[in-house]
């Protein structure tokens, strides 16, 4: 637990880079996340700099946005301005019972204590609401991406991180029996094409953004780097200008009952 929390409180110290560099989140997951959600209201918790609030704005939900950490919320503010965003976490949730339809959590609910954020999140949702997680993969049938997956080690693309092993790696984050009065349904599992226009130093600062990254010594992050760096160069699909890295968004969701 003491590692999760250095990882899940690292990316304030490089909030700016995140908001520049992350990808959004592929709209048709978003929408299967919520399709049987009794109403728009919508909890983005763990929200960031924004990243799926804002595609849950597009899509019309009537978004509230909960993020813990300062350097975030500041970034989701200045790119937002209009949501209401508020401080607070997964396991002390800043909101009134069962007044919202679903929350949604953006590469975060892998993070969150769910002894304690389970009840938390059934407290704050009506009945019948919906329980997401979304995650943004790699798509490691494609051969650089594979190849880009070995050179940058687990510390950049982690067992989240890619399509093979994303389900296996979340299928357990949905509710446990924590004896609350809610209860939740089995869980479903389902992706959908995504994709992020990226230079070779686009994608590095990107992966650099990344918790095992940021927590890593220096001198072993940029060794990291400089590795996945010439990898890049060599590689006729991202070594000159613009291109597409193959991703999709996988959702994990599970409705109160």
């Amino acid at each position: 637990m003491e590692r999760d929390t250095r990882h899940a409180l690292s990316f304030g110290t490089a909030a700016v880079a995140y908001a520049e560099h992350r990808p959004d989140y592929a709209p048709a997951a978003v929408h299967w996340a919520l399709e049987s959600a009794p109403g728009p209201r919508v909890l983005d918790l763990g929200a960031g700099t924004g990243k799926l609030t804002g595609t849950l704005c597009a899509l019309g939900a009537d978004v509230i946005a909960v993020e813990p950490d300062p350097a975030m919320l500041t970034q989701l503010r200045c790119a937002l301005p209009g949501v209401r965003v508020l401080p607070g976490s997964a396991e002390a949730i800043p909101l009134p019972d069962g007044s919202v339809d679903a929350v949604l959590a953006g590469n975060a609910l892998h993070w969150f204590d769910m002894t304690v954020a389970g009840p938390e999140i059934a407290r704050v949702l009506a009945p019948g609401g919906t329980l997401a997680g979304l995650w943004n993969v790699v798509d490691n049938r494609v051969d650089w991406v594979a190849g880009l997956e070995r050179v940058s080690g687990s510390a950049a693309i982690g067992p989240r991180d890619t399509l093979s092993s994303w389900r296996v790696a979340t299928a357990g984050l949905h509710l446990p029996d924590t004896g609350v009065v809610a209860r939740f349904g089995s869980s479903e599992q389902a992706e959908f094409p995504h994709g992020q226009r990226r230079t070779a130093d686009s994608l590095v600062a990107t992966i650099a953004t990344r918790a095992g990254m940021l927590v890593m010594p220096e001198q072993e992050r940029a060794a990291t780097l400089t590795r996945i760096r010439a990898f890049l160069a060599s590689r006729p699909e991202t070594n000159s200008g613009e291109f597409t890295l193959p991703m999709l968004t996988g959702v994990l969701r599970a409705r109160q009952l």
